[in-house]
């Protein structure tokens, strides 16, 4: 059974900090690329990084470059994405994704708030 399991969202301050991973299992986690997407309320879904299968090519939307960083560790099936500085407009539900040429899998999301 394939599963993408969201952990280390939360509450936040303005210019701080979360680390989330995302572990799976279920498929062959190295022949895929992986993706953080997140969708705050009343938006649309939207790719925020994406990191290719040995982790060597990694992509970032706009808004999150120079902040946020993607990695992911191919012995432990596990992608990461450190948040740094972050912003009220992260503020969303962060969706791990994993893509093949051929199979898609979403995990359940984590919810990140950024307020003081």
């Amino acid at each position: 059974q394939v599963q993408l399991v969201e952990s280390g969202g939360g509450l936040v301050q303005p210019g701080g900090s979360l680390r989330l991973s995302c572990a799976a299992s279920g498929f062959a986690f190295r022949t895929h690329g992986m993706s953080w997407y997140r969708q705050a309320p009343g938006k649309e879904r939207e790719l925020v990084a994406t990191v290719s299968t040995a982790g060597g090519s990694t992509n970032y939307a706009d808004s999150v470059k120079g902040r946020f960083t993607i990695s992911r560790d191919n012995a432990k099936n596990t992608v990461y994405l450190q948040m740094n500085s972050l912003k009220p407009e992260d503020t969303a539900v962060y969706y791990c994704n994993a893509h093949g040429f051929t199979t898609a899998y979403w995990g359940q999301g984590t919810q990140v708030t950024v307020s003081s």
